[in-house]
């Protein structure tokens, strides 16, 4: 082997080892550019609205009710529900738990509404039924 053949073996292995090097000391290792800064959290001038003035509206001539008549119930009065909330109580005796326990409520909390004013049967049922939580209303509260 004379000299030309070993540069012509030798010439792409050199090239080969060299264009890396010069790559990587031309560029180097870049460092990456330091991010933009973040918009500030200034608040925005808030814009005042006047203040809110509260005005009493007339609400015309007061009516003192000696004309109008008197308003009238519908139904039975909430005293004859008294056999309504004997019969959660005598029920109560017999029904499994929890039942027994959400009729016992119930029919304390129907005895005391009875004796309240202004109580409707309405009132009185809505809140009997609702003590009850799915247990069977007795024939007496309809």
């Amino acid at each position: 082997m004379n000299a030309s053949d070993l540069t012509k073996l030798l010439a792409p292995i050199a090239i080969g080892l060299l264009i890396p090097t010069l790559v990587t000391a031309y560029g180097g290792c870049k460092k990456d550019e330091p991010p933009p800064p973040l918009p500030s959290a200034a608040p925005e001038p808030a814009t005042t609205a006047p203040p809110l003035e509260l005005v009493a509206e007339d609400s015309g001539p007061v009516d003192t009710g000696t004309d109008a008549p008197k308003p009238k119930g519908t139904g039975r009065p909430a005293g004859s529900l008294k056999a309504c909330c004997q019969a959660l109580q005598q029920n109560s005796a017999s029904a499994p738990e929890p039942n027994a326990t959400y009729m016992k409520q119930a029919a304390a909390t129907c005895f005391s509404m009875i004796g309240t004013p202004g109580a409707s049967q309405g009132n009185i049922l809505g809140v009997v039924s609702g003590m009850l939580k799915g247990a069977g209303m007795p024939a007496a509260c309809r």
